[in-house]
């Protein structure tokens, strides 16, 4: 392919579509899911590819009847347009942030294991005090919603901490104690003096890999002495299923306070015991990009939020 340099002309500059185009197809290297995921018809999108590798004078794509492949220009040239796009998102997000706080998008990253139980007081506070702002909710795992947030799909995640991830700032709400669910007539249930230690020989149900929630869980049976070899019998996939098998009487498990109401009043057979002081515990914060252009209105949100969990059996962190 000859390059505009090479008639004599000076190279054009590749429009933001086009680079987003490519970069669609550098990601999915399939002309069809690249134009789904950009919303752009595939012939749009083959033209526009085309129209960048015309402006910049290289081949950036070996295409086959079967397949689609980056040429090592094209490589290069992807990572270059990716970071530009980044770029230009962020340039879109200050510019928004500086014309008023609290209105347009704002994507919330929440886990599974706070989502049902934290989302109707963060709905109620925007709906009442923020009604401009276009709250999107996605519930992922946490190492999804960390990815999100690296790479700008999300703004703000509502998880547990700490991360220990750089480029993060935690903005802490709240700490919440576990408390142990067992089936009905357990020897524990109705206590309010359980110590740790008794965690080292119950048979323990745990979420799935993945869940940080069974991270979590798995330190504290750790602290109390568990031995790692001692079998976990059984994972869910939610913790109303965990729940379920516990009153199927399979084993025990750990609960956050703030879960504890919702996922266990619809059953009879469950017993629940607290632990001694200090009971074991996870802390919930709100998580953003470091020098987010949206740092001092996410830091508002956060104190904000503090305020409406309130009435939730949690012990509230200061900003």
């Amino acid at each position: 392919m000859a390059s505009p340099a090479s008639q004599g002309g000076r190279p054009r500059q590749p429009s933001l579509a086009q680079l987003r185009a490519f970069a669609a197809v550098a990601e999915h290297l399939h002309f069809r899911e690249a134009a789904s995921e950009i919303g752009m018809s595939q012939p749009a999108l083959s033209g526009a590819v085309s129209a960048l590798e015309e402006a910049l004078g290289v081949q950036l794509l070996e295409r086959t009847t079967r397949k689609v492949l980056l040429s090592p220009a094209g490589e290069r040239v992807a990572a270059r347009a990716r970071a530009v796009l980044e770029a230009v998102g962020d340039l879109m997000e200050e510019a928004e942030a500086a014309r008023a706080p609290f209105t347009g998008v704002l994507r919330l990253g929440v886990i599974p294991t706070v989502a049902p139980y934290l989302l109707p007081a963060v709905l109620r506070l925007v709906h009442d005090a923020y009604p401009d702002l276009d709250l999107q909710v996605h519930e992922e795992q946490t190492a999804s919603l960390l990815d999100g947030l690296a790479h700008g799909r999300l703004d703000l995640l509502l998880l547990a901490v700490p991360l220990g991830v750089p480029q993060v700032t935690e903005l802490p709400l709240f700490d919440e104690d576990f408390v142990l669910v067992a089936p009905k007539e357990h020897w524990l249930g109705g206590r309010g003096d359980i110590p740790r230690q008794a965690l080292r020989e119950l048979d323990l149900l745990l979420l799935d890999e993945g869940h940080c929630l069974r991270d979590q869980a798995l330190d504290i049976c750790r602290e109390a002495g568990r031995d790692e070899k001692t079998p976990v019998t059984t994972s869910a996939a939610g913790l109303s299923t965990l729940v379920q098998l516990v009153a199927g009487g399979l084993g025990v498990t750990l609960l956050p306070r703030t879960a504890l109401r919702v996922e266990t009043a619809r059953n009879d057979q469950l017993t629940t015991g607290y632990f001694a002081d200090p009971a074991p515990s996870r802390r919930i914060a709100l998580a953003m990009r470091a020098g987010a252009a949206r740092q001092e209105e996410f830091e508002q949100f956060a104190q904000a939020l503090r305020g409406a969990l309130r009435g939730l059996p949690v012990r509230m962190v200061k900003g």
